[in-house]
Parts: C-alpha cells; sequence; structure tokens
C-alpha cells in the first residue's frame, strides 16, 4: 500500500477511467492518424502500418512533453491562469463536439501507388503528421487540464503521467484496425453511419467532460 501511495504522478482511479474512456473516444474517431495507418496497411502491408503508428506515437511523447512542461510552469507561475485554460478548454472540447456532429469524421485511406516506402519513411511520416498538426497542440493543451487540480502538488507529475499514458491506452484500439485494415477501412465506406455514431458519442462524451468542469469551477 504504501508503494502505490509513493507513486504520486498516478491520478486518483475515477480520474484513470475518465481519461480511459475520453482516450477510447478519441482512438475510434477516424482522423489524419488513423486514415494514415489504415492506409499505409492496406496498400504497403501491416508492418508499414504499424511503422506510421511507431511514428505518431513518437510525436505524441514530444508533444505530451512541451505541453506539460508548459502547463507544469503555468500552474507554478499563476494557479487562476491555470484555471482560466481549464475553462476556456472546457469551451473548445464544446466546439469540438459541435463541429463533430456538423462536418463529421473524415476517412479517406489512400490508394496503392505502386512505390513502397521503407519503415523509416513510414515512421517519419507518422512522426510528420502528428507534430505538423496544430490541433494536437492546441487540443492537448486544453485536455490535459481537465483531469488535474491547479492546487494539486503533484499536477505536474499526473500531466505527465496521463499525456504520455495515451500510447498504451490507445493501442487496444488501433492496433486491430491495423491488423484487421481491409475489413475496417470497408465497414467505414459501406456503412457510414457508423462513423457517424462516433461523431455523436465524440460529441456527448466530451459535452459531458466540458460540463463537469464549468458546474466544478463554478462551485
Amino acid at each position: 500500500m504504501s508503494f502505490f501511495n509513493s507513486l504520486t504522478f498516478i491520478p486518483d482511479w475515477p480520474v484513470l477511467v475518465q481519461f480511459a474512456i475520453a482516450t477510447f473516444i478519441l482512438s475510434i474517431t477516424p482522423g489524419p492518424d488513423m486514415t494514415l495507418f489504415v492506409g499505409r496497411a492496406l496498400s504497403e502491408g501491416k508492418a508499414a502500418g504499424f511503422a506510421c503508428l511507431a511514428g505518431a506515437s513518437s510525436g505524441i511523447v514530444i508533444h505530451t512533453t512541451m505541453v506539460a512542461i508548459g502547463l507544469s510552469a503555468l500552474i507554478i507561475a499563476s494557479p487562476s491562469a491555470f484555471w482560466v485554460l481549464k475553462v476556456v478548454g472546457a469551451g473548445y472540447l464544446v466546439f469540438l463536439a459541435i463541429q463533430a456532429l456538423r462536418k463529421g469524421s473524415a476517412f479517406s485511406p489512400e490508394k496503392s501507388s505502386g512505390k513502397k516506402h521503407t519503415l523509416f519513411q513510414n515512421w517519419a511520416t507518422g512522426l510528420g503528421i502528428n507534430l505538423l498538426n496544430p490541433k494536437i497542440i492546441l487540443f492537448n493543451m486544453t485536455f490535459l487540464p481537465q483531469f488535474v487540480s491547479a492546487h494539486d502538488p503533484h499536477a505536474p507529475g499526473k500531466l505527465f503521467f496521463l499525456g504520455l499514458s495515451f500510447i498504451p491506452l490507445s493501442l487496444p484500439v488501433v492496433v486491430p484496425m491495423i491488423l484487421a485494415a481491409d475489413k475496417f477501412a470497408g465497414l467505414l465506406k459501406k456503412n457510414p453511419t457508423v462513423t457517424r455514431w462516433v461523431d455523436y458519442v465524440f460529441a456527448g462524451v466530451f459535452s459531458v467532460f466540458a460540463l463537469k468542469i464549468l458546474l466544478a469551477e463554478g462551485k
């Protein structure tokens, strides 16, 4: 018991469960990363898909480190500013929910071009798509604060832990997609209602998170 109590960077179970749910919803929502993984698996084989996944995961590590350092500095400098960021972040989650309902998810895997990339090239492509997407930076800056308190002395460690845990939490969802790329892509193409339901779930879950934080901060 004392060992687990010493792991101050691990959030409480309710927070971990909420974060895991949010990660699951994000993982099944079609976007640039998923399109790349499945598209390369379809056109060049599963190894290419996993190489792209490794590249994107490397990008998540970099993004998380940068964002967590910035948020940690903000907590130390001004807990009030961090609170404002959380409220703004809640509003951004509502905006994302509305966008999901209005525009829907995009999934258009690339077709085989005949020329195959090396594993390193696929890794670099995954890294580039992740690092060069400004929405990921903005999302991390507004999403991670929802799961920590500015008054928690262990908030910096928890920010790092949550950000990096996104990778192992998403693997049970993403890996099967790559392994069954042809079936998964066919499902989304032949049944567009599936992606719409994913959009509805995404919008619902993130609206609940936003409402929860707004009500909590308003007390």
